[in-house]
Parts: structure tokens; C-alpha cells; sequence
């Protein structure tokens, strides 16, 4: 199964260490953060789809066009028009449904079963979410339940519905696509995936979730490149 990795941002919050190369190479104990995102979707993927912008080259330089024995393909996303774009980016190059973990994410944790999932249940999106504090859920994409049922995602509330949230991990099928040209762009001006699912559901799309058994830290800061070390750490004194 193919693989997309958005992987487009500059990480500002991370500057000065972003200013002269992208996020998705600072280092997390010793390591480009995105290798560790390859290492999550290797026992998946077929190829690795990289959509890359801001210094993208330095990212084609550090890993050229293999990594550990999985093809790499490169897309260019020339403007940050939001995490959806980046996504439809990637259409005339993907073959059927595919795997999508965002370049920002170190995550350890059940990505086979989101696949297994979306292949047993015919779904359109299938979504890997986690249970994070109020705070948490404000800074990101966030589960509103009705009736027991998925009503949608909303991203960035205020008052979170829910403490259900994405973990930047997913599997669509290529109605994202679709989805993806129908929507408008944000208040922001971006392109957002959470309005792309909710038009999904909208329209008859069948959304499935999976609950992470892991753990994953969405590195935009020092303190969470600290955390994703300290949990790197766990794993090594425990193995």
C-alpha cells in the first residue's frame, strides 16, 4: 500500500533550528524526524509518497529515492494551503487506497490494525484517534459524537465535543480526492482534511475509527521533541 507523508511545513516554532532546513529534518535523538515516521508505515508500505515544500530538496538530499529497501517519490506542495492540499497533491500518482501519517508525528503504535480495518470494512477514511486532556484537544482535529455515531471532526474548538482526537494517522480511499476538490478553504485561507471527512460523511462515505494502543507525540516544539526522547528512551531501557 502506498504510503503519504506530508512533510511540507517549516515548523516556525522551532526556529532557529528550522531556518535553514524543514521540520521534517530536526533531529529527535539523533535522528531526521522523519525517519521515524517511515519506520511507523514500513511494515506497510509499498512506497513512501513525500509531499515536501519548504527546503524540500534538503529532504530529497537526505534520503534520495530509497529508504531501507522502500521507494521514495517526491511532490512538490508550492504553497501551505493546509494539510488537505498537500494530500490532493498526491492524486495523479496514487493507485487505489493508501496509508497517510503526517511528517510531524513520531508514533509507536497499532498502524496494521487502521489498514486491516479499513480493508475489512469497506471504509472510505478510517482514522486512528487517541483520548488527549481538554488542552490537548484544542490545538487540534477533534471526534463530535452523536447518538453513539461519528458526526464529524472539528478542528481547533474552543469547548473540544469530545476528548476523541486524530493522531495525524489515516487510510482513505481515493473518494478523498473528491472530497478534497469540494470543500473551501478555511478562515486561515488553508485547505483543511477534517472538512474533506466531514464532506466524506456527508455524503454517504463510510468513516470508521480505530483507538491508538501507543503512544504518539505530534513534534512542533523543544518540549515535544523533549517528550518524544524521553519516550524513545523508554522503549530502549525496557528492550
Amino acid at each position: 500500500m502506498q504510503a503519504i507523508v506530508p512533510a511540507a511545513g517549516r515548523g516556525s516554532r522551532l526556529r532557529p533550528a528550522t531556518d535553514d532546513h524543514p521540520k521534517a529534518l530536526v533531529e529527535v535523538a539523533g535522528r531526521p524526524l522523519l525517519s521515524y515516521v517511515f519506520d511507523s508505515l514500513a511494515p506497510c508500505a509499498s512506497e513512501y509518497v513525500v509531499v515536501v515544500g519548504y527546503l524540500g530538496d534538503r529532504i530529497h538530499e537526505r534520503f534520495g529515492s530509497v529508504y531501507e529497501g522502500t521507494p521514495i517519490t517526491y511532490v512538490e506542495q508550492p504553497s501551505r494551503e493546509g494539510l488537505a492540499d498537500a494530500v490532493g497533491r498526491t492524486e495523479p500518482i496514487v493507485e487505489d487506497d493508501f496509508l497517510q501519517l503526517n511528517g510531524d508525528n513520531v508514533l509507536r503504535g497499532n498502524v496494521v490494525e487502521v489498514i486491516e480495518t479499513h480493508s475489512e470494512r469497506n471504509a472510505d477514511a478510517t482514522l486512528l484517534v487517541e483520548r488527549v486532556s481538554r488542552e490537548r484537544a484544542r490545538r487540534g482535529g477533534v471526534l463530535s459524537i452523536e447518538d453513539g455515531t461519528l458526526a464529524g471532526i472539528v478542528e481547533k474548538p474552543d469547548d473540544p465535543p469530545t476528548r476523541l482526537s486524530t493522531t495525524g494517522c489515516f487510510a482513505f480511499s481515493p473518494r478523498i480526492f473528491g472530497a478534497i476538490e469540494a470543500i473551501e478553504p478555511s478562515e486561515r485561507g488553508e485547505y483543511d482534511l477534517p472538512d474533506a471527512i466531514g464532506y466524506l460523511l456527508d455524503h454517504g462515505g463510510r468513516i470508521e475509527t480505530v483507538r491508538l494502543d501507543g503512544w504518539r507525540v505530534n513534534v512542533n516544539t523543544e518540549t515535544d521533541i523533549a517528550r518524544a526522547e524521553r519516550r524513545l528512551s523508554g522503549e530502549s531501557t525496557n528492550g
